[in-house]
């Protein structure tokens, strides 16, 4: 309630100036009371709007080092001890699902075929498509009752950015289009040192060499 405060003084000033210029009789005038209690309204609303705001800015993942971004449900929140600096998880409290999205290296240079089939081993019913060289979607089972959804984008320097979202096989009617939201949300961009290294002037050319 700090904030309730400054909010009320400065809402105030206007439902007075407002109630001075009617031309009601003065038995419809609203009363001290009445003023108070629709300038706290108006601080709590303001302060419902910021708190919303914040809510949404939480909800944005943005990896600016590793080149993606993906926006998670309303109301989820983050494992802090399960993210690092390749990526994040965030979980639904008490249902048991969960978003994981990670970037890792390439370095063996695998096609995304490849990578796919790593992904796939200990899975169950896997099946899935490519959506050119660069993108795959599937879906498969864990195993232990959960169902997984699964996308993969190949950034043009090979490496691959991993998004999951798991959910209980029972609560599919609940989570399946939730699942397509968060994965479909996920974007790949330049990596923070691949901005920086094209913003670098070329180094001059040495004429005595």
């Amino acid at each position: 309630m700090k904030y309730a405060a400054p909010l009320l003084v400065a809402s105030l000033p206007l439902f007075l100036l407002a109630a001075c210029g009617r031309t009601e009789p003065v038995g419809d005038t609203p009363s001290q009371e009445q003023l108070t209690a629709a300038a706290n309204a108006a601080a709590a609303n303001a302060i419902a709007n910021q708190q919303g705001d914040s809510e949404a800015a939480n909800r944005n993942y943005v990896n600016v080092a590793r080149g993606f971004s993906i926006t998670f449900p309303e109301g989820w929140t983050i494992d802090k001890a399960a993210g690092n600096p390749d990526g994040v998880v965030y979980a639904d409290p008490g249902a048991g699902a969960d978003v994981r999205v990670f970037w890792q290296a390439n370095d063996k240079d695998q096609t995304l075929q490849q990578i796919v089939e790593a992904v796939s081993d200990g899975a169950e019913g896997v099946d899935g498509d490519f959506i050119g060289e660069n993108e795959y979607r599937g879906s498969a089972n864990d195993g232990e009752g959960n169902n997984v959804a699964i996308r993969l984008l190949k950034q043009p320097d090979g490496s691959i950015v991993t998004a999951t979202f798991v959910y209980p096989e029972m609560l599919s009617e609940q989570y399946q289009t939730m699942a397509d939201t968060v994965l479909n949300s996920l974007r790949i961009f330049a990596p923070k040192a691949e901005t920086e290294s094209a913003e670098q002037p070329a180094p001059a050319v040495n004429a005595s060499q």
